[in-house]
């Protein structure tokens, strides 16, 4: 990958000619081998919103400098966002830490170790030639643990809620796995996937990666619901102590069905807003229900948000099973 230098705009001029277009513009470098030097370029553009970058004064932008024969070139190649990145995720922390208290302090230890655990291991370990499936079984059921208990503390309720979080993503990884193998699909459903294909040495099966992708995506919205009805389930048992495990389940089983509803619709709506330009194409273009259902990466989009969204449902019942049984249990223990 190529070196990449930091520089601010110092003067950009108008857009002057016509396609392509172009303007004058005067950077000064700020990191880099070329700290510190100034530069005056023609920044050209094509008339394509999703490569032209038209700067203005104090845009910091990323630049690949070239020195050839005692002469330098200077290419723009996007602008620096990380600064706002790093405004808004200070943001949500502030704020999930005012709202959640000590629990959104170990909402925090929670999404730092998931995030490790997938960029640090999990992809690795894919990378380097193990069983994707396996791997991501192993990863995923850590993370899990590590979640609810941390969270929840290690309790009959948050013990459920991995059981009915565990059942209900491997359940969505499979339903997806054994579609996909049916299906035919490829796994190159995505500019990234091709983009891949040319920077690494390695062999990779893609279609393997639609498991991971699968579980990877259920597994927060799994967890809400497991831990939410887990909850109720012993909240439900604290308040009135002689319920049996048939009024726990029902009363589990009712709650888990309002969950569902909206669950459901959220999942769907995310891979929905996440295609929408795609879905404008398909308009513009007049495509028919069956080109568009049969394209590979609207078929891949379909199976992930089905597959997801039973991994989602068969947690319900799971859950408040497992809640009703260990919850009673415990109570008749005690007692």
């Amino acid at each position: 990958m190529q070196e990449t230098d930091t520089a601010i705009v110092l003067k950009a001029g108008p857009l002057e000619g016509v396609s392509p277009t172009y303007q004058i513009v005067t950077l000064k470098v700020i990191s880099g081998k070329y700290k510190g030097k100034i530069f005056t370029i023609k920044n050209e553009t094509v008339g394509n919103y999703a490569y032209d970058i038209v700067l203005k004064k104090g845009d910091k932008v990323s630049v690949y400098i070239r020195e050839q024969n005692g002469h330098i070139d200077v290419f723009i190649l996007d602008y620096i966002r990380e600064n706002y990145i790093l405004y808004l995720t200070v943001f949500f922390l502030v704020l999930l830490i005012l709202v959640g208290r000590a629990k959104g302090v170990k909402a925090i230890l929670t999404l730092i170790f998931t995030i490790f655990v997938v960029i640090k291991i999990l992809l690795p370990a894919i990378l380097l030639g193990y069983n994707a499936i396996f791997v991501t079984i192993v990863l995923s059921t850590i993370i899990i643990l590590f979640s609810m208990f941390t969270i929840a503390g290690i309790n009959n309720k948050s013990i459920s809620a991995v059981i009915g979080t565990i059942g209900g993503v491997l359940l969505a990884g499979f339903i997806a796995y054994f579609i996909e193998n049916k299906m035919g699909l490829t796994g190159f459903s995505s500019d990234e996937i091709a983009e891949l294909m040319m920077n690494i040495p390695q062999q990779i099966d893609f279609k393997n990666l639609l498991f991971p992708g699968i579980v990877l995506g259920a597994l927060g919205a799994i967890m809400d619901v497991s831990i939410s009805i887990a909850s109720a389930v012993d909240e439900l048992s604290q308040v009135n102590k002689n319920l049996t495990v048939k009024e726990l389940f029902s009363a589990g089983m009712n709650i888990g069905r309002d969950i569902i509803g909206t669950m459901v619709n959220t999942l769907i709506l995310a891979y929905a807003g996440s295609a929408i330009a795609m879905f404008f194409l398909f308009v513009m273009y007049q495509s028919s229900l069956n080109e568009i259902i049969n394209l590979d990466i609207v078929a891949n989009e379909i199976i992930r948000s089905l597959a997801e969204s039973s991994g989602l449902i068969i947690s319900v019942p799971l859950t408040a099973l497992v809640a009703s049984i260990l919850i009673k249990k415990d109570k008749l223990n005690s007692n």
